[in-house]
């Protein structure tokens, strides 16, 4: 039987526990509002190692003063039945006070990897997503954490704070999961009018559009971001925050794409006001 664990303690004692049984532990870090995306990195976490460990907490330190953290559902129950049925075998879902107690004042500066991209549009988040992550990474001392390639700038930081800080995690970034249309899942989906829902098709088919013009050998940066713009922007009730071409490592701005590249975007719905990410890797 799957169990659910709210104290800091309680979950160091446990994963310690199944360690000493010779036993392994994956964790899969979310903020709940599961859908079949987060239960697809269960999966992989369930597949290289014995324990499978989801972390349930919307962390407030990851969002601005005008973003969506008392808003953002929250349904334990819920999840849990979801999380259960896809073979979890622990949920860690701590409270705020938990985790940031009175006085608490310690953060994780990732540098310029996280001021580029989405950390443009909303500073103090990747210091907020690092802090998190690295507190939940001496708590259930995972041997792996598996986290979804849609939020891309989320991997690569990760990956730079476990390699800065010598983290001993293996990082598995787990494939987009997206619905029958192409639209990439995302909890956020849920704030979408019927119209912006029909239209939101349009970034995934950007994307895909953009790497049928790489694969047909376009490799000016610009002219695949163009394309993009004018396919996502045409739509009316969708419009682009952003869209770069980066290194997949250094998320360094790239004018051609000569080697491997990330193509990510972020756009902004006209009536929820609902912001979206997707990207898609080429090369």
């Amino acid at each position: 039987m799957m169990k659910i664990i709210k104290s800091i303690a309680e979950m160091k004692e446990y994963s310690s526990a199944m360690k000493k049984e010779g036993k392994t532990v994956a964790l899969v870090p979310t903020m709940g509002a599961l859908h079949a995306g987060h239960l697809s990195l269960l999966e992989y976490a369930r597949d290289v190692c014995d324990i499978s460990i989801m972390s349930i907490f919307v962390n407030p330190t990851q969002f601005g003063p005008a973003e969506d953290f008392a808003k953002y559902p929250r349904d334990l129950d819920k999840d849990g039945a979801l999380a259960e049925s896809a073979g979890c075998d622990c949920i860690f879902a701590p409270s705020a006070d938990e985790m940031y107690p009175d006085g608490y004042g310690t953060y994780v500066d990732v540098g310029p990897i996280g001021a580029t991209l989405c950390g443009a549009a909303r500073p103090g988040h990747f210091r907020g997503v690092a802090t998190v992550v690295l507190k939940l990474f001496n708590i259930v001392a995972p041997d792996a954490a598996v986290f979804g390639a849609k939020d891309a700038q989320q991997v690569v930081v990760i990956k730079r704070v476990v390699n800065d800080l010598n983290i001993p995690v293996n990082i598995i970034t787990a494939p987009i999961i997206r619905d029958p249309d192409g639209l990439a899942m995302s909890t956020r989906n849920a704030y979408l009018t019927p119209k912006e829902r029909e239209q939101a098709v349009n970034i995934s088919k950007a994307l895909f559009a953009a790497k049928a013009l790489f694969d047909n050998g376009e490799r000016s940066s610009e002219r695949i971001k163009e394309s993009i713009v004018s396919t996502i922007n045409g739509s009316g009730l969708i419009k682009v925050e952003y869209a770069e071409i980066v290194d997949t490592v250094s998320l360094h701005s790239l004018n051609s794409i000569d080697n491997t590249a990330l193509i990510a975007v972020a756009c902004r719905t006209m009536e929820s006001k609902t912001r979206l990410i997707d990207n898609i890797v080429v090369g």
